[in-house]
């Protein structure tokens, strides 16, 4: 039996498009190549508020799967606390949610694996609440492609992927996370 994993973005199109590749990559570092990874697009979120406020219903109707991953932006919050109580809250269902904010937004675990092409100093990157605008979106008009339905995003992302590792050590978020699926994986005795 494959281990299922949802994924919860605070916007399946585009953070779906960068989170897809890069948890599947997860799993096959830790393990489980064969996993199934679907992100969560019904019922579709909009926002950190709107998927808190909706988890206790995904978890319900998505309680079959081994792990639901909510991985939303940090936007310069400190939303550990609130994102540990969540995931308690819906322990209680005896679903596994695992919550990992992305400082400050999804888009940086991208750009890590572009760093190279970056104009900036990475810390200021990981610094900057307003990364998306400031860093990424000129970086997407570089190297994006609008035909694609992500507008690059998937594409970038798996060639972010190529050094993994280097990604991990850039946002160690990721591999906080990574460290919390193999922890779960003993729980579920996968």
């Amino acid at each position: 039996m494959s281990l299922k994993v949802l994924v919860i973005p605070e916007d399946p199109t585009y953070n779906g498009a960068i989170l897809e590749p890069l948890i599947k990559r997860m799993l096959a570092e830790c393990g489980k190549p064969q996993a199934k990874v679907l992100v969560l697009t019904d019922p579709k979120v909009n926002g950190f508020d709107h998927a808190c406020a909706r988890m206790a219903s995904i978890a319900e109707r998505y309680a079959h799967f081994d792990f639901l991953l909510f991985l939303p932006d940090n936007d310069g919050q400190n939303r550990a606390v609130g994102l540990r109580r969540l995931e308690e809250r819906v322990a209680q269902s005896g679903v596994r949610l695992l919550c990992c904010a992305a400082i400050e937004e999804v888009e940086t675990w991208l750009l890590a694996g572009h760093r190279s092409k970056l104009q900036q100093d990475w810390r200021q990157v990981r610094q900057d609440v307003s990364v998306k605008e400031n860093v990424f979106t000129p970086f997407l008009e570089q190297f994006g492609n609008r035909k694609e339905s992500s507008g690059g995003r998937r594409r970038l992302m798996k060639e972010a992927l190529r050094n993994y590792h280097s990604v991990t050590q850039l946002c160690p978020e990721i591999g906080d996370l990574e460290g919390r699926i193999k922890a779960g994986f003993a729980e579920i005795g996968t």
